[in-house]
């Protein structure tokens, strides 16, 4: 067993020095049990509350579960600063399938680990003699690579249906089977996961996306119905065929470009986005058979993933990267055909932080479209482009003039006339970024203070067709030209 950190030995002496029992207990064990370093400690104790802010007069308790907060002095590590300590418990029904109706305080350590939810988790360590208490059997459904539930498995789920999402994200982490009999109370029990907090279900979602097979899991849950309840817009994929180009249906295709996300251990950002990459295709295509076509699925994906990351609670800052991920995928570049002006505009869109992290989305499709090469010329000479204008500027505050010289030069208030002057500006020097200097910029100022509106409108209608062209109307021509999908 692998060394226990002081603050842990300190408690669980503090306490037996007390008269109580004490122990560590559950995902703690299990990390010592399969050499992992665990992330956090839990310890039981046959002490009530009462006792336990006796005894630790800096701890914390504000929760109707018996569990006390202790605070460690100096910890040894940051996941060490705070230990939940929880008394001996039984729990009584379960109204809301999430939290017990009731706490009791149990009088014994097998009452405490009898209401745990797998029989790898119910496991409890005695520090002093390094003994595992294992009434559950444990330890042997460690070494056959099971997930079980303790005792009746129906009646675990229906106490609590997320635990349905952690016996997934075990199995997915640990690589191990649900066992028979836990498999078919999940099929049973799927649907109480409808009163689960979004959040809470969200939680064990990214833990199965950050797996090493992420892939395999999403899997079983298509096939137990638990997909149709948290993803379904990503169940929309299965069965539907795909054109010459693809030799795997929609579905697959997510999953195996997951897969080598994955594979490659790339961040939850990347990995999500490969797996909604191409979300949007069962609902934009057209035709069947290996003529069809889906054009449009990346700007209808985006707005899918949207919807779907919302739906799960995920922050907004990861949904709109993840989605501007997804919409950006199917970047057009051919050394030839593709100006540094559109790399420009892309990585304006993008945004230069978030390059690298769409590049490896494209290679996730690519390898998940059955094509044997991750990165061809093409896309290396594509890094090679983007490191070569990464100081180029970009967005209107890389300009060599301000809101400020506009509206001194061109003699205007602050109004919306300012903002589009200045994107007048900055398509021009996206085309051309040796115009970013003051001199010419505030001469073009002069320039386009002359002109009328309609001049000026028909100039911001320019730009914006500028801005569209590497991803919509150049792409849709050259897509046509080498009929690539």
């Amino acid at each position: 067993m692998s060394k226990i950190p002081k603050e842990i030995i300190s408690i669980i002496q503090t306490l037996e020095g007390a008269g109580f029992e004490a122990f560590a207990v559950g995902g703690c064990v299990r990390d010592l049990l399969i050499e992992r370093k665990p992330k956090d400690w839990d310890v039981t104790t046959s002490a009530i509350p009462e006792d336990i802010l006796r005894l630790f007069p800096d701890s914390k308790y504000e929760n109707d579960f018996g569990t006390v907060c202790v605070f460690s002095q100096n910890p040894s590590e940051a996941s060490l600063a705070m230990i939940e300590v929880t008394p001996y418990r039984t729990e009584a029904q379960y109204s809301d399938k999430r939290h017990p109706d009731r706490v009791e305080f149990g009088k014994s350590l097998e009452e405490d680990l009898a209401r745990r939810d797998f029989t790898i988790n119910s496991l409890a360590l005695n520090v002093k003699t390094d003994e595992v208490i294992d009434l559950f059997s444990g330890k042997r459904d460690f070494r056959e690579g099971l997930i079980r539930a303790v005792g009746n498995a129906e009646e675990r789920f229906s106490e609590d249906a997320l635990r349905i999402m952690r016996a997934l994200r075990l199995s997915a982490e640990l690589g191990f089977q649900i066992e028979d009999a836990t498999l078919a109370a999940i099929k049973k029990t799927v649907k109480l996961l409808r009163f689960i907090a979004k959040e809470r279900i969200r939680d064990e979602f990214s833990k199965i996306i950050l797996s090493p097979t992420p892939h395999e899991t999403l899997e079983l849950m298509r096939a137990l119905g638990i997909l149709k309840l948290v993803l379904p817009e990503l169940e929309e994929g299965v069965g539907v065929g795909q054109n010459k180009h693809h030799v795997y249906t929609v579905w697959e295709h997510n999953l195996y470009a997951l897969k080598y996300a994955a594979s490659k251990e790339w961040s939850l950002e990347v990995r999500m986005a490969a797996l909604l990459h191409d979300v949007g295709k069962p609902r934009s295509k057209r035709g069947d058979g290996p003529d069809s076509s889906f054009y449009g699925h990346e700007i209808i994906g985006a707005k899918m993933t949207t919807t779907i990351l919302g739906r799960l609670k995920y922050s907004k800052q990861f949904i709109d990267k993840v989605s501007k991920l997804v919409r950006y995928h199917l970047f057009y570049y051919n050394v030839d055909e593709v100006g540094e002006a559109s790399v420009r505009r892309l990585i304006r869109k993008v945004g230069p932080e978030d390059m690298e992290d769409l590049i490896k989305v494209r290679f996730c499709d690519r390898i998940g479209s059955g094509v044997p090469k991750a990165e061809p010329y093409k896309l290396r000479h594509f890094r090679f482009v983007i490191e070569k204008l990464s100081r180029d500027p970009i967005s209107v505050k890389m300009l060599k003039v301000n809101g400020g010289d506009i509206m001194k030069i061109a003699n205007l208030e602050p109004s919306p006339k300012v903002g589009q002057l200045l994107n007048i500006l900055l398509e021009e020097v996206l085309d051309d970024p040796k115009r970013n200097t003051k001199d010419i910029l505030q001469a073009r100022i002069k320039e386009l203070a002359g002109m009328t509106e309609r001049q000026l409108k028909a100039l911001a209608d320019g730009a914006k067709k500028k801005s569209s062209a590497l991803e919509e109307e150049e792409v849709t021509k050259i897509k046509g030209k080498h009929r690539v999908k």
